[in-house]
């Protein structure tokens, strides 16, 4: 990378940047001086020092530690205050700790007692019928996480169809599914950089092709050997991809034609509405999996699969579903997190809910544009839903992997830095905001005003 990089019609220089992110990792350290020593200190015993590794990803070299959190609050142990764009990575969509299902959950745990009893509850029933509603999907079950959601549907594909590979999409997320660890390199998929441990080569588990390219997807079907194509109905994690128009009924089209399973995972996608894009754009998947957020922080997750679908995987004598071919584990539909579900469901996450999310949204990307074309700056920002992400790049991508060849190391930690050293709460990862039912036009105005100032620092 050259040490100048033309920004619109301004220009500035890296070593400039490398300064401003400098002074920046130093206010870090001296406003989160608490977290720090918790880092250093009480993680002798911890994997990395943290209770999961991908707490390490923090630009200041070291992760803020969290002390409360309220609606789209949070405060470390510092004492420091921030908007929290972030909300769990998702995870905390309803935002943290809403009334309904700490309600629901200090009831269930307490006033009634028990969680872990191996014993439905009337509640799965009304969540079922919920997820349906807003999904389509006519069978449900429970898991703990949207991995195992994937990791059953998967099952289920493999079972019905006779066929052992998965389709998945370069970039794409889907927990930790061990078969969408691959890349469509240039000269052919390639494990993904960082697949630890794998258990087999991905490659003959998984094919794989970029998102938006039709003429790589049927080519990858017509071999005949795809259980299901397991897929975000936009990619997340990599950035915002959306679908290019027609896209994903072209691949309902040919999942249909070639006799493949088609499994929506709108873990992600889920901010797109109360029923995800599944619903928001009339999409009709075989199965849908969820997770993260539909239990308000509490861990949860499901799949929807269609009457059809259900029908003959119970009538199938070699589908053990009650016991080996079961996958969720004991504590999967547990009372605490199927209360949890219901009053998220019902209470927080509602169609009205996500009505003003996404108008929060809307207002929050208008701000981010407003900066980026009133600075000359050749960056973009996409939105999905009540979701918003920008990248330094001046045309969105439409594959993860343009989306990757974006990446600008630097601008991130940068933007990273100055935002939490202002209060301001992105995922760490990326440059990813979500709106809560609680998050309010104001903080979307208070992050694109710490958005403003660093864009002219850094053209300064």
């Amino acid at each position: 990378m050259t040490d100048q990089q033309a920004v619109g019609s301004a220009v500035f220089d890296r070593q400039y940047l490398a300064g401003l992110i400098s002074r920046e990792r130093e206010t870090y350290g001296q406003r989160h001086a608490g977290s720090r020593h918790a880092f250093e200190t009480t993680g002798a015993n911890l994997l990395g020092g943290v209770p999961m590794t991908w707490m390490r990803m923090w630009a200041g070299g070291f992760p803020v530690y969290f002390g409360e959190a309220h609606g789209a609050r949070l405060t470390d142990i510092d004492g420091n205050g921030f908007i929290d764009f972030c909300l769990g990575d998702t995870a905390a969509m309803a935002g943290h700790s809403p009334a309904a299902t700490v309600a629901a959950v200090t009831r269930r745990y307490g006033e009634l007692g028990g969680a872990a009893t191996m014993l439905p509850t009337q509640d799965a029933g009304w969540v079922a019928a919920e997820l349906t509603r807003r999904f389509g999907l006519a069978r449900w079950s429970f898991t703990l996480t949207a991995t195992d959601a994937n990791r059953w549907a998967i099952r289920v594909a493999r079972q019905l169809t006779g066929r052992q590979k998965i389709l998945v999409f370069s970039y794409c997320y889907h927990g930790s599914v061990d078969e969408a660890f691959i890349l469509a390199g240039p000269d052919g998929p390639v494990s993904r950089p960082g697949n630890v441990g794998a258990p087999v080569d991905p490659r003959q588990t998984t094919r794989v092709v970029e998102f938006n390219d039709l003429a790589g997807l049927e080519r990858e079907l017509a071999a005949r050997d795809v259980a299901a194509v397991l897929m975000e109905p936009a990619l997340t994690n990599i950035g915002i991809v959306l679908p290019d128009p027609g896209y994903l009924a072209a691949v309902r089209e040919l999942t249909r034609r070639h006799g493949c399973v088609l499994i929506n995972d709108e873990t992600h996608t889920f901010s797109a509405g109360p029923g995800g894009c599944t619903r928001a754009w009339n999409l009709d998947p075989d199965i849908v999996t969820i997770g993260k957020s539909i239990a308000g922080g509490i861990p949860a997750g499901a799949y929807g699969l269609s009457e059809e679908l259900a029908g003959r995987i119970l009538a199938d004598a070699d589908a053990d579903v009650e016991d080996t071919g079961g996958v969720g584990g004991t504590l999967a539909g547990n009372a605490l997190s199927v209360a949890a579900m219901r009053a998220t469901l019902e209470h927080v996450l509602t169609d009205a809910a996500f009505d003003g999310m996404i108008a929060v949204a809307d207002h929050y990307t208008a701000g981010v544009q407003d900066v980026i074309s009133s600075r000359g700056l050749p960056w973009t920002i996409t939105q999905l839903g009540a979701r918003a992400e920008y990248r330094f790049c001046p045309v969105p991508p439409r594959s993860g992997g343009e989306s990757e060849a974006a990446a600008d190391p630097l601008l991130d930690e940068y933007l990273h830095l100055y935002t939490v050293n202002r209060g301001v709460l992105m995922t760490p990862f990326h440059n990813m905001a979500l709106m809560s039912p609680a998050t309010t036009f104001t903080d979307a105005d208070a992050h694109s005003a710490v958005f403003a100032a660093a864009a002219d620092e850094l053209l300064s």
